[in-house]
């Protein structure tokens, strides 16, 4: 079994981590840490996961945890990740960091948009971007895995084709999405509570927010030159799920068809990314709880335009399930184990 300590496990992603490993046939849970709440047990903040009523949240003293995991993941605060990282790497172990902190190849972008610089760049060069359906074989052979962001999953994976088929004119690149609350974390952002969210819709972040030059970054690379999108995330009045919708203009005439057919095809070995028939089109209640991103899409003829949408659990795909698949990649497990399961019921 590979013994594994989650590193920040009281928020959502890091409960969601803790549901999806209760049951994973070939991991252990040997620790899972907190600053805030040291002492308590997983089941006074997650009454749900029954299995891990033994398990009692300690603070992050990287020292004393060395020897409990094989693996860690780091469900931390971008900023918090990065000197753990660094030290349980040059210990020889594996690391699969869900915070911002490994993700931007260029530390001066990191400090530009996070705001804080990063001390660990022998560890940064070291790490593979963990998007399975573009970096499946630098996954499987890496030592420390960046997960991609939430808003980014979607936006990559609903863009990839069409770029790599060179479909689409990239200077016009408008990406529209919509987040449930979730995706704030578990805060005590007032912006978040039930009395604001509940019959509101708004934007936030505008031309501002921290995962447009993830973005940009991961299409730049499939492109082979350098991308710049217009982005625009806005806050939903559900609890989990984003759903995105994608404008760009073709750069030859080609129907809806051909299109989802060109779109298949590069999805057809993926397990968790699904291509929806003609017609068809994602709902977020639809992949709740799963580790799937849907797509459908359609030409609009009149303006030559291709229209993308996807959806995706932020808390799953967008972060938990999606740093599960890359651990399942690189240990050499079955992708499928423990992410095989059907949406939550709406």
């Amino acid at each position: 079994m590979l013994r594994i300590v989650i590193c920040g496990g009281s928020g959502y992603t890091g409960g969601e981590l803790l549901r999806i490993l209760s049951g994973h046939t070939s991991v252990i849970v040997t620790g899972v840490t907190s600053e805030r709440y040291a002492g308590k047990s997983v089941i006074d903040l997650f009454p749900n996961l029954h299995k891990y009523s033994q398990l009692i949240y300690e603070q992050l003293k990287a020292e004393d945890i060395l020897d409990r995991a094989e693996l860690f993941f780091m469900a931390l605060p971008h900023g918090k990740s990065q000197e753990a990282v660094d030290f349980f790497l040059k210990h020889g172990k594996k690391v699969i960091d869900l915070s911002a902190d490994y993700r931007l190849r260029d530390a001066k972008i990191y400090e530009e948009w996070y705001k804080v610089p990063h001390k660990f760049q022998s560890s940064l060069k070291r790490a593979a971007y963990g998007l399975p359906e573009i970096y499946r074989k630098k996954i499987a052979k890496a030592g420390l895995i960046a997960n991609p962001g939430c808003y980014p999953t979607g936006a990559i994976l609903g863009l990839y084709p069409a770029i790599k088929n060179k479909l689409i004119d990239v200077a016009s690149i408008i990406i529209d999405s919509k987040s449930g609350a979730s995706g704030a974390g578990r805060t005590s952002n007032s912006g978040f509570s039930y009395c604001e969210v509940n019959e509101g819709f708004k934007a936030y972040s505008i031309a501002t927010h921290r995962h447009t030059p993830e973005i940009e970054q991961e299409l730049s690379a499939v492109a082979g030159k350098d991308i710049k999108v217009n982005f625009t995330p806005h806050l939903a009045p559900f609890v989990r799920g984003i759903l995105t919708t994608i404008y760009a203009r073709l750069t030859k005439s080609a129907g809806t068809e051909k299109i989802i057919d060109i779109y298949k095809k590069a999805y057809a070995k993926e397990p968790f990314t699904k291509v929806l028939d003609g017609g068809r089109f994602p709902n977020v209640k639809n992949v709740r709880g799963t580790n799937l991103c849907e797509i459908g899409l359609a030409v609009n003829m009149r303006t030559g335009t291709l229209i993308v949408v996807t959806a995706i659990d932020n808390l799953v795909k967008g972060a938990s399930g999606q740093a599960v698949h890359n651990m399942n990649i690189m240990m050499g497990f079955e992708e499928k184990t423990g992410l095989d399961t059907v949406a939550l019921f709406p």
